[in-house]
Formats: C-alpha cells, sequence, structure tokens
C-alpha cells in the first residue's frame, strides 16, 4: 500500500516540477510526471531490498527527493535537446534537392 502513495506522490511532485519549469510545451503532459513516478517506485522497492523499513521516514525521504531530481532534471534536459534536434531537423529538411 505504501508502494502505492509513494507513486502517486512522486507522480505529484513530477506534475509540479512540469508546471513551474519554462519549456513544458515541448514535450507531453505526462512524460515528466510519469518518470518521475517510475522512479520514485524503483528507489523504495532498492531501498526496501535492501533492508530499509517501509515504516521509517527516510525511505519516503528518499524516494520522494529521488522523484524531484529526475523531474528537475528531465525537464531541463528534455526542452533543451528537442528544441536542438527540431532546429537539426529543419536545417536537413530545407536543404534543396539536387
Amino acid at each position: 500500500m505504501e508502494l502505492l502513495f509513494v507513486v502517486l506522490l512522486g507522480f505529484c511532485i513530477g506534475l509540479a516540477v512540469r508546471t513551474a519549469i519554462p519549456g513544458h510545451d515541448t514535450y507531453g503532459s505526462a512524460l515528466v510526471p510519469s518518470i518521475a513516478a517510475a522512479a520514485s517506485a524503483i528507489v523504495w522497492e532498492i531501498l526496501t531490498w535492501a533492508g530499509w523499513k517501509f515504516d521509517g521516514g527516510w525511505i519516503w525521504v528518499v524516494s520522494l527527493v529521488a522523484a524531484g531530481i529526475v523531474a528537475l532534471v528531465l525537464a531541463l534536459v528534455i526542452p533543451r535537446s528537442r528544441r536542438t534536434n527540431d532546429q537539426a531537423l529543419l536545417q536537413q529538411l530545407s536543404k534543396p534537392v539536387s
């Protein structure tokens, strides 16, 4: 049950980061929140396998901070990469055919 809550909170963190960082018009509305939710679930599972108790506070902190970091990195990297790739494709498609 706790895994469900951590995934939901990770999604909400990703959603908040997506709306707070400019450039969110270059990717889908669920991309960053979904990956943040997956990151929180993966970190949660790794920590439970490592022996951390699910009712401890640190497992929550680490999992949700990891979701926030992943969401922030994605929200900063994706728009820059997308614009660079779009410009390169535009240049390639704009060349006259010989």
